[in-house]
């Protein structure tokens, strides 16, 4: 007897993932079925969950459709196309009760993957390949191509929405258009032969939203030409190396001297993220902007340089795509677990300026900043994104530049500035009395603004000493500059469930941790907990975070590492009792979901309340 509950038709509401073997060509269907659905209008979340290793190991890519705009991942699968013989135990279980399981029944499926509660849909994929392909790698490639033209028929999909972005992909190269959309062609044919089509599940248009659809890396590398980088000294680590590729395909567009084709700018790629580092503090040194990206264990290494770097009062801008650790860790998931080995990066009291993007745009727009800031402010600058956001496509609203825009190199004198002086140069005097000193660039005058730049404590003319006094006020100068960087980062961003007054929760959230966050206040109002949300978008924090937690009954901090790093640092800075940050955390490299977060929110005030009401019924008594 079935176990299939029963069924009403869905419309633009479904979780589709694709199980395939990494290294057989299967990105690029993949990545076809995303696009389409997102040219037809609709909010599409892909995911690409792929292993460290280059061939051979299971690969899954995860598309969530919905009509509310949600994009945090979803758990529960609606339809789960497994091709790979490897997963298939762990993808059937994966498919939500009354979904699809879609497999290639060339060969018959083991019985003891059997379910009683889903259908399962066979394609011959590699029956129909044997076929119709000669070639090996063409029936590799091909089977991919078919298994989407068979989901366009089974999910109601605009076949001529694949076709176009099929002629779009192959530009220049047309004589790949015709086997490809043959392909899908033979997947469509074969799933409207054999099964009732559309299923229970169906996509349908919608009016095109003014949206884009982009990596974070690629965006964070449009951003640093933007922002008038013209030098990246790096070394290649997942999942930051697509950061400075893109950085290189933007610089040779617009980076190229049209009349006599001279680069002007340089990417050199170091032995290291220690000496990556340290060319980046050079050139910003001498004048340029110049930037780095990694992820994790590259923080551990520039560790050191970035202690220089705050001390001498340089600027850098370093990006961090971060991945699970410690360690190597799981090099090819996502987490937000590099928050303080950042803001407290090298030995010594050390605090770094931090900023955190939640969506292309601000990678876009937050690495551009990130130039301007580390020039006013003299330090180095880190943006922490994560796998999640920047190697996965995301949707964003387009990216916008001001044309009259001018970078803001901050406290810099020039050479008439300097010949006018009758006083003398002080490197790191605290001229305005916002700690933040003036600066010169090597070779501005003959004979002033000179100094030495060095690691070793010194006085304010940049003159060696180990005084004591000296010390202590360069360190207190230090931190009266980092509380004069509030004024400078990004200003977090706050929602209210009443604009009239305050809920009773408050939930933190920073990075990729808004999207999940900001559903699960919807799915909280549908239980009756109505809950404000703060995102945290730079440290040093902003006043108006700790007055948001002062203003809410139970708050809590939503973060994707096991050691609550947000938490302990907003602690740690604004003096806070940590009893009131409730800790919601998810660290298994997934990106996190909306029920996750509502879930755990639910759970601690549920049982708060339960508290009060024995209370006060034994008060009563």
């Amino acid at each position: 007897m079935s176990g299939i509950p029963a069924r009403t038709p869905v419309v633009n509401d479904l979780v589709v993932k694709f199980a395939n073997v990494n290294g057989t060509g299967s990105a690029s269907a993949n990545n076809l079925f995303a696009k389409a659905l997102f040219r037809m209008g609709l909010s599409v979340s892909p995911k690409n969950i792929f292993p460290s290793n280059i061939q051979g190991l299971p690969t899954w890519y995860e598309v969530r459709v919905n009509d509310q705009g949600y994009l945090a991942r979803r758990e529960g699968v609606d339809i789960m196309v497994s091709v790979n013989p490897q997963s298939m135990a762990k993808d059937v279980r994966e498919v939500k009760p009354g979904g699809y399981f879609i497999y290639d029944n060339s060969k018959p499926l083991d019985l003891r993957l059997m379910r009683d509660d889903i259908d399962f849909i066979g394609l011959p994929l590699t029956r129909i390949c044997l076929e119709e392909y000669k070639d090996a790698r063409q029936r590799q490639l091909f089977k991919n191509v078919i298994y989407v033209g068979a989901m366009a028929a089974l999910i109601n999909m605009d076949f001529s929405v694949l076709t176009d972005l099929i002629a779009d992909q192959f530009k220049g190269k047309e004589k790949l258009i015709a086997p490809n959309v043959h392909a899908l062609e033979l997947g469509f044919q074969y799933a409207k032969r054999n099964f009732t089509c559309p299923l229970h599940v169906t996509v349908e248009s919608r009016p095109m939203g003014d949206y884009i659809l982009v990596e974070g890396n690629d965006a964070c590398g449009l951003g640093a030409v933007y922002g008038g980088a013209t030098m990246a000294g790096w070394y290649p680590i997942t999942p930051s190396t697509s950061v400075v590729e893109a950085f290189e395909k933007y610089c040779k567009r617009m980076r190229i001297d049209p009349g006599t084709g001279k680069k002007n700018f340089a990417i050199v790629q170091a032995e290291d993220e220690l000496a990556a580092m340290g060319m980046v503090i050079g050139a910003n040194w001498n004048g340029a902007r110049a930037f780095t990206a990694t992820s994790g264990p590259g923080i551990s290494l520039m560790s050191e340089f970035l202690g220089l770097a705050y001390f001498a009062e340089i600027p850098a801008v370093l990006i961090d795509v971060q991945r699970a650790g410690p360690s190597t860790g799981m090099p090819t998931r996502t987490q937000q677990s590099d928050v303080l080995a950042c803001a407290y990066a090298s030995h010594g009291d050390t605090k770094h300026v931090l900023v955190f993007p939640s969506t292309p745009k601000e990678c876009f727009d937050m690495t551009a900043q990130s130039f301007d800031l580390a020039e006013q402010l003299q330090t180095p600058i880190i943006m922490l994104t994560d796998l999640d956001l920047g190697m996965n496509d995301n949707m964003s609203e387009p990216f916008e530049w001001d044309e009259n825009r001018t970078y803001q190199r901050g406290k810099v004198f020039n050479a008439e500035q300097l010949e006018s002086m009758s006083e003398r140069f002080g490197r790191y005097l605290d001229v305005d009395g916002d700690g933040i000193p003036y600066r010169t660039y090597p070779g501005t005058h003959p004979t002033k603004g000179a100094f030495f730049t060095r690691g070793t404590s010194r006085d304010e003319y940049a003159v060696y000493t180990e005084d004591g006094e000296e010390y202590v006020a360069n360190m207190e100068r230090l931190l009266k500059k980092f509380e004069t960087a509030k004024s400078y980062v990004p200003a977090p961003v706050i929602t209210r469930a009443n604009a009239k007054a305050n809920a009773p929760v408050g939930i933190l959230h920073f990075g990729t941790s808004m999207h999940a966050t900001l559903e699960a206040v919807d799915l909280l109002a549908g239980e009756g907990i109505a809950a404000d949300t703060c995102r945290i978008r730079a440290f040093p924090f902003a006043d108006e975070i700790v007055d948001f937690i002062n203003s809410h009954e139970q708050v809590f901090v939503v973060e994707q590492n096991r050691d609550a790093q947000m938490r302990t640092l907003l602690v740690n800075e604004c003096d806070l009792d940590p009893r009131r940050l409730n800790k919601v955390l998810n660290y298994n490299g997934m990106p996190i979901t909306a029920r996750f977060v509502a879930d755990a929110v639910s759970a601690v005030v549920n049982k708060s309340s339960g508290s009060q009401r024995k209370k006060a019924a034994a008060a009563k008594a």
